[in-house]
């Protein structure tokens, strides 16, 4: 995919937030890589691969009156392994949308088990309007 179509994909991700939580995200920058750098990987003990996103910085909940003057926080997005794992266009809008929302869930101080299990809660939920509706035969 080429780079501007998979950036408007983060940006179409980023305009799906809802507002109120929009409107809150405050010092940060988002921005795309092709795929993790060898010192980020080999810091984080990952393979480049498996990394889809990452957040860097203070989190949004953890920011005090002492906050300022500092750098922006970072989410990273990594566009090769989300390709590399997505494969079809709707995929990788789907894996996008994922990605974007689960570290900006890091930014406002949510887990990976807390954005794990808000993430099973909304596939559950998904399903269930995905669901056919059946009349009762009465």
């Amino acid at each position: 995919m080429e780079a501007e179509r998979f950036s408007e994909l983060v940006d179409e991700a980023i305009a799906s937030i809802p507002e109120d939580f929009r409107s809150r995200l405050e010092n940060i920058a988002i921005q795309i890589q092709p795929i993790a750098s060898p010192r980020l990987y080999s810091k984080l003990s990952r393979n480049p691969w498996g990394l889809l996103g990452l957040y860097q910085g203070v989190p949004y909940a953890g920011r005090g009156p002492w906050y300022g003057g500092v750098l922006p926080d970072r989410i990273l997005i990594f566009q090769k392994p989300i390709e590399r794992l997505a494969r079809t266009a709707e995929g990788i809008r789907k894996l996008v949308r994922e990605v974007v929302i689960h570290e900006i869930g890091h930014y406002f101080g949510l887990s990976d088990d807390e954005l794990r299990r808000l993430e099973a809660e909304a596939d559950k939920a998904d399903r269930a309007r995905q669901r056919p509706q059946h009349e009762n035969p009465e």
